[in-house]
């Protein structure tokens, strides 16, 4: 169970913008008025948009265009974010956990309030570590009852048009973005649902979109001349150049960077300002994942991502919807599959009719006509035939429904598969993710991931190749692996054969024959060494597809004849091993030179522990932390040694990770784990575990030590595989903030990928005993902030009528409202309320930061008169029923 810090509220200085503020304290709270321009399109409490995110700031790159939607369309736009990101860094102070959590709701409503957004909905689940895991974060937040938060928030809220994030693990795709994306889907598609959540009244958003899936060039030609990563599909772009009138003529892209500099905590208060030349200013780009309206296929400007859900598309009336759904995803040449348009009506469309449109040489049979639509759904049934010779590949099925009312156009991709298809074997994390779009209804998602598989330097591994037949018919065939330079297979192909529909998999054994490639994201394109799987069938064209192998540096680490002195020193035969590079640059600016930033790194062992020493050169010292802030060592300069004991790690969970500060404010080095399988503070994480430095005077670097106990790494090592990399952060600034990051096994995001660290071996090591063989489940944080402690969610909700963090209202026999008019007398405000029955009420008193708090529990109906301190602003309460659910009250103090 989720423990939320409601018994320990913080008194904390929450700086909120002047123009929120303001209206907040001279009249009842409501959200920020609008700009003059187009009447909004949803009603009081409704939206027409809502970006549903992980955390404060995942908004911040689309704020241009979301700014333009409510400027220029009058739509009404909101923000719904599933933690408060008290797991992130602070830049900007001491605040940690909860009430780091507030301070960075209050720069999300300060951020997104400068692109128009007033409503920002939290759910309260907890946000931890940086992970690239998706399943890992759908386990921490319990994605069910998440998901039905979502649902409730989407049917509260009603938004026309869902924009999300990227819900593919792609490389250094934070886990709790996909997690959010996902939630945000299967909610596009469960509120109109009415078996989900019975109860309340279901809603069906017209279109969802995710952040990405193209590149283009700068300048307004970036909305029309992209290049798609997926060519079937809908993509668009909103160019960030065109002048804000509400904002004196700055161009959006402007806007956006000064609402993100409001994100100081994340270090981004130093944000250059956007191109001054609207010709070097870029496109947002969002991907249509799934649309039940028509729209104008090949949109542009702002407002074509709005086409028939928040404003009309060709001529036809509001709230029409029109789609394709075609029987199955994957298709053959040569055989034919049925599509089905569907079109619905809120009131009459005389003469409809869909026209389907498929690429040259396709034949397409049926009839669309409709006739007349009238208060319900129609739909018309094609059979599409692709051509035998038809590439394989996808492509985008097009229809157009025309009416005596107007006209609009719908799509749905497919692919055309070869009669056996071979695919190199996901990572787990890109299975499960398949496996989800698949059941989800969205499969043009799949495969959005390049299938890659790590291989230590020199060393062999076994490669599985996955077969699917598609034609219904017996295959068998052969497999070949064209490997690039410096890498074989222990044979050209090898055979196969399938049932009609069947699936199974050869595999091979493929060794890196050349050692002296380099390895990382030094070597190949990007680290990717990419060759192709040809899978031969008795009936077509071969399949050809695309896979990568990635190179990863080995070590051996011999045992010590006597355990090194962990003294910050290397003395003469202490570390009988070889030095390991640890200066390749994986994230930031690249060194300025070796004096710059720098290390190496040696490790060895013996029957206790592992040993490690990293000495590093730097010519610029970055921020000397207090003794007391010893977390998040990548704020400045530090050293984390990331070791994950089994070698197959699908996150950072099951393996350990230590930060390490070369010296604090009083001259000591510590340590702390982050990221991984117990989290917090090295002495009370990581017992028996010790560090030391040695920092150079005048300072040109400094040297860590590190004795790691075998028994505080969640799982016995096997000495064959044992996954290790090692890190170094530069910090060349006193703002908390890192320039540089360096290490030995380099990729982007690689501190959450356990299976792009090095590898190492330890030759008769023999694990202590007791030790687990496998990883028991992971110490996880627990403590969210949470929306009754929160005096701008709770007046935000009074405002709406939206309860708080997507849960219902309090029921009206456990419900609370507010008796007469709070009054202030001396340094309190002393207010009466009558509940109904039991539950808690948490009362603030709030003049754009909280001056007093206060938390009372009712045992059943009656009326209480409370006193908080604080005696100006306004009183922000919230009751939450005992039962569930809670009702939100906000008056002004004093007037």
């Amino acid at each position: 169970m989720k423990r939320h810090a409601r018994g320990r509220p913080r008194l904390l200085a929450l700086p909120v913008a002047a123009a929120v503020l303001a209206g907040l304290l001279a009249a009842p709270p409501a959200p920020p008025a609008r700009a003059a321009g187009p009447p909004a399109h949803a009603p009081a409490g409704r939206l027409d948009v809502l970006f549903v995110g992980a955390h404060p700031d995942d908004e911040a790159g689309s704020l241009s265009t979301l700014g333009q939607w409510n400027e220029d369309a009058g739509a009404k736009i909101g923000v719904l974010t599933v933690t408060r990101g008290e797991g992130g860094g602070n830049a900007a102070g001491d605040e940690e956990g909860p009430p780091l959590g507030l301070l960075r709701e209050d720069e999300e409503r300060r951020a997104v309030a400068k692109a128009g957004v007033a409503d920002v909905h939290y759910l309260d689940e907890v946000d931890f570590f940086y992970t690239v895991s998706a399943p890992l974060t759908a386990r921490t937040w319990d994605h069910a009852s998440t998901l039905e938060k979502v649902v409730r928030l989407v049917r509260e809220t009603r938004p026309k048009v869902i924009v999300t994030m990227e819900p593919a693990p792609l490389p250094g795709q934070h886990g709790n973005h996909q997690e959010a994306a996902r939630l945000a889907t299967e909610a596009y598609f469960a509120a109109a649902d009415p078996r989900v959540l019975p109860g309340v009244r279901p809603w069906a958003p017209g279109r969802l979109f995710a952040t990405g899936g193209a590149s283009g060039p700068d300048g307004p030609a970036c909305a029309s001349s992209f290049t798609p990563a997926d060519p079937s599909a809908v993509v668009y772009g909103v160019w960030g150049g065109r002048a804000s009138a509400r904002n004196g003529g700055r161009t959006w892209a402007q806007v956006e960077r000064e609402a993100q500099r409001v994100y100081a905590s994340q270090g981004w208060a130093g944000f250059p300002d956007a191109p001054s030349d609207p010709g070097g200013i870029g496109c947002d780009y969002f991907t249509q994942v799934h649309s039940r309206v028509p729209f104008t296929l090949g949109g542009r400007g702002a407002g074509a991502m709005l086409e028939g859900a928040v404003a009309p598309s060709g001529g036809l009336p509001s709230g029409t919807e029109f789609s394709l759904a075609p029987r199955s995803f994957g298709v053959t040449a040569g055989r034919a599959f049925e599509v089905t348009a569907r079109v619905r009506s809120p009131g009459t469309l005389p003469n409809a009719r869909v026209t389907l449109h498929a690429p040259d040489g396709w034949k397409v049979g049926g009839s669309g006509d409709l006739g007349t639509v009238r208060n319900g759904a129609r739909t018309a049934a094609f059979t599409v035939e692709p051509p035998r010779g038809a590439p394989f590949g996808r492509v985008r099925l097009e229809g157009t429904l025309r009416t005596a009312r107007g006209a609009a156009q719908a799509a749905s991709p497919v692919e055309v598969r070869a009669a056996v298809t071979g695919v190199q074997e996901p990572l787990e994390r890109v299975a499960d993710f398949d496996a989800w779009a698949s059941r989800t209804g969205v499969p043009a998602l799949e495969d959005r991931v390049k299938r890659v598989l790590t291989l230590g330097s020199g060393q062999s591994r076994r490669v599985r190749i996955d077969l699917a037949e598609t034609t219904g018919a017996p295959q068998k065939g052969t497999v070949a692996l064209d490997l690039p330079d410096g890498f074989a297979a222990d044979a050209p192909s090898k055979p196969y054969e399938l049932k009609a529909g069947g699936t199974g998999s050869v595999a091979f054994t493929v060794t890196n024959t050349d050692a002296s490639i380099p390895t990382s994201n030094e070597g190949g394109a990007g680290g990717d060494h990419d060759y192709t799987i040809t899978t031969a069938n008795g009936t077509g064209p071969p399949d050809r597809r695309k896979a990568a192998l990635e190179l990863v540096p080995v070590a051996e680490l011999p045992k010590a004849a006597e355990a090194p002195e962990t003294d910050g020193v290397e003395d003469p035969g202490e570390y009988p091993g070889r030095a390991l590079d640890l200066s390749r640059v994986w994230e930031g600016a690249a060194c300025g030179s070796a004096a710059d930033c720098s290390a190496t790194g040696k490790a060895t062992w013996t029957d206790r522990a592992l040993h490690v020493l990293v000495r590093v050169r730097d010519d610029a010292r970055g921020t000397v932390l207090p003794a007391a802030d010893c977390k998040r060592h990548w704020r400045t300069d530090s050293v984390e040694i990331a070791i994950d004991p089994r070698g197959g790690s699908e996150n950072t969970s099951t393996t350990f990770k230590a930060g390490i500060f070369p010296a604090m404010a009083d001259g000591r080095p510590c340590f702390e784990r982050d990221a991984d399988h117990h989290q917090g503070p090295g002495p009370g994480t990581a017992p028996g575990m010790k560090v030391a430095s040695a920092v150079t005077e005048p300072y040109t670097g400094y040297t860590v030590e590190a004795e790691i106990p075998f028994t505080v790494l969640p799982a016995a090592v096997d000495p064959a595989r044992m996954g290790l990399d090692l890190f170094v952060y530069d910090s060349d600034t006193r703002d908390k903030t890192g320039q540089t990051r360096i290490g030995w096994s380099t990729w982007g995001g690689v501190q959450g990928d356990p299976y792009r660290w090095g590898l190492a071996t330890l030759p008769g090591h023999v694990p202590p005993p007791g030790t687990p063989p496998t990883a028991p489940p992971p110490v996880m944080p627990t403590d969210a902030a949470a929306s009754v402690d929160s005096p701008l969610s709770i007046v935000q909700a009074a405002a709406t009528g939206i309860p708080l963090a997507g849960g219902p209202a309090a029921p009206p026999w456990a419900t609370a409202r507010l008796a007469g008019r709070p009054s202030a007398s001396g340094s309190a405000t002393t207010f009466r309320l009558l509940a109904t029955g039991p539950g808690t009420a948490y009362a603030h008193v709030w003049d754009g930061r909280v001056l007093g708090t206060r938390k009372v529990a009712f045992g059943g109906p009656g009326l209480r008169t409370i006193s908080v301190p604080g005696a100006k602003g306004v009183l922000a309460v919230a009751f939450e029923a005992r039962t569930g659910g809670t009702a939100s009250l906000a008056a002004r103090i004093g007037r």
